[in-house]
């Protein structure tokens, strides 16, 4: 665990149709329901783990013991099953093989999912530096990085996620990514803290939601996106360069090490969707930026083109329209913004940065002084007109340190002080994200904020939502809605892959209920709708379920 992350643990621990939608809205928040009770929504955004990946192994879930062979064993492209398993992580490929593939490799694992614990444990030290976050591509090999059991990044894009999907039959994971056989991975998920701490005494009552999907295809910029505007970015002007283009199969990537390109076929791994129309009526075609792009407010990242100024609404617009107070708040804010005497800021007074892992790229002079793993995409406000640097809404956009004064302000005798609507989103160390986050360490920060908010006078009013952003390239045995099946709302952007979805509210009168009603992300924000009576933003949103159905989930006894 590096420095920065150990220090913020420390800390945590130490303080331990519209109109009709409208309606409906006002109904689902009424005096009967339980949501009218809740007076302040957390909601913990996290990195790229699939349901299945994660939480599969917890008891009463549709988890992984319930996956069949169909939905399980992978095929390449003309369907036919793979014998083995393809790993590209330098520390699983290392593992003696003991499985000859007729595709032409071998390996140590057969084909279906696998226990990554045991292989690349929590002590195993396989984590970057922040210094060397990207500069290994198959994982960083044991004893020469940091203790946190840190594996590779797997891709997790917008056309190769509806490939790998495969309709619904859940099985073109491996021949579909960059990593192969990493998408079969998954934790044991009775090892992760955020289970052992849910297993002991006189923990909260909560609700798992395993039905519960990434809203749109793809990586963590278009997901963002949906989690505050319930629909894809969109430039009228989007350049020709940049759009995507896919082979015959919906595929835009020739370079993977199990896909063999079309004879013919162009291919184009970009930022917008393909030209209309389509080469299927299944893909999005036009101007809508589905994979990453840089906001053009700073702060900004140095890769990739930069998305013109959104101006579509968002749930932080309706929120402010009616009075109702909210923030989003990130690690590393304060730093990369350059607010200064922000208490989240940790480059001193100048006049060069002084934390040692800000990154030393000509363009960040300081006060701007981000964290070399500051995710510019995760900041999705940040590439709306509405919350450029100098607009009123700005000041909605605030570092990690100041949710945290809130909290502590909340140990007065009968006060929560936090903001009726909170968006937390992690520095990207410690936000779980395959590659360059621990899983251990982020969850162990991800509990102490949860025992933060849950031990103390917030509790009474207040439903905490922590989530996953997108499945990050795994694999998950549940078909989404619209992929081989009519199970909710759906259309050309998503849901996707089942994510993790972990719940706490005042008046969960059960230790521990699984909810299986459908839901995505965008359930989160007919939750916030329908408690504080805002229009919806966009058909999605009207469309889904809230998050209500969690008071009356199944109970399961541990």
């Amino acid at each position: 665990m590096h420095q920065m992350t150990r220090a913020r643990i420390a800390g945590l621990a130490a303080l331990c149709a519209l109109g009709i939608a409208v309606v409906a809205a006002a109904t689902s928040a009424g005096a009967t329901s339980p949501l009218s009770k809740v007076n302040h929504i957390v909601v913990i955004y996290e990195e790229n783990h699939s349901f299945d990946n994660l939480y599969g192994g917890w008891e009463g879930v549709n988890g992984r013991a319930s996956a069949d062979a169909a939905h399980t064993t992978q095929v390449d492209q003309a369907g036919a099953p793979y014998a083995c398993l393809k790993q590209m992580d330098v520390n699983l490929a290392a593992i003696p093989s003991t499985c000859t593939d007729p595709h032409g490799f071998s390996s140590a694992f057969k084909n279906t999912w696998y226990l990554i614990d045991p292989l690349i444990p929590p002590t195993a030290k396989t984590c970057p530096t922040p210094q060397k976050a990207f500069s290994f591509p198959n994982g960083v090999p044991d004893g020469q990085g940091l203790p946190g059991g840190c594996t590779r990044d797997l891709v997790h894009k917008f056309y190769q996620e509806q490939y790998q999907l495969n309709g619904g039959a859940q099985n073109r994971y491996m021949v579909g990514s960059d990593s192969a056989g990493m998408t079969m991975g998954v934790y044991d998920t009775k090892q992760l803290p955020v289970y052992k701490w849910l297993h002991s005494a006189k923990h909260p009552n909560y609700v798992i939601a395993d039905d519960f999907f990434q809203a749109a295809f793809g990586g963590s910029f278009l997901n963002h996106q949906y989690l505050v505007a319930a629909q894809a970015p969109v430039d009228p002007n989007a350049p020709a360069a940049q759009h995507s283009q896919v082979d015959p199969a919906g595929f835009p990537n020739r370079t993977y090490p199990l896909y063999n390109p079309v004879p013919g076929a162009t291919y184009k791994d970009s930022d917008f969707t393909v030209t209309c129309p389509a080469p299927s009526p299944n893909l999005a075609c036009g101007n809508y930026a589905v994979n990453t792009m840089q906001p053009s407010n700073e702060p900004s990242g140095l890769f990739g083109d930069k998305l013109v100024l959104q101006t579509a609404p968002t749930i932080g617009d309706r929120l402010s329209s009616k009075n109702v107070d909210w923030s989003w708040y990130a690690g590393g804010w304060a730093d990369a913004a350059g607010l200064t005497t922000d208490p989240g800021y940790t480059n001193g007074s100048g006049p060069s940065c002084t934390n040692p892992n800000h990154d030393p790229s000509a363009k960040y002079v300081y006060p701007e002084c981000p964290d070399l793993v500051f995710q510019y995409h995760h900041q999705p406000f940040n590439y709306f007109a509405n919350y450029s640097p100098g607009t009123p809404g700005r000041a909605h956009l605030q570092d990690e340190a100041d949710m945290l004064k809130l909290l502590d302000a909340s140990r007065k005798p009968n006060k929560c002080a936090l903001k009726p609507v909170t968006f937390y989103k992690p520095l990207g160390e410690e936000n779980d994200h395959p590659g360059y986050a621990s899983t251990t360490n982020s969850e162990l920060k991800l509990v102490h904020l949860l025992q933060f908010i849950e031990g103390g006078n917030c509790k009474k009013d207040t439903m905490v939502i922590v989530t996953y952003d997108e499945f990050g390239g795994q694999w998950d045995h549940v078909p989404p809605p619209g992929q081989g099946n009519n199970n909710g709302p759906h259309d050309q952007f998503g849901p996707g892959t089942r994510i993790p979805a972990l719940i706490f509210a005042p008046g969960l009168k059960n230790s521990f209920s699984v909810d299986s009603k459908e839901h995505d992300t965008t359930s989160i924000l007919a939750t916030i709708e329908h408690r504080y009576g805002l229009a919806p933003l966009s058909t999605r949103d009207a469309a889904v379920s809230d998050l209500s159905s969690i008071w009356s989930a199944k109970v399961v006894t541990k």
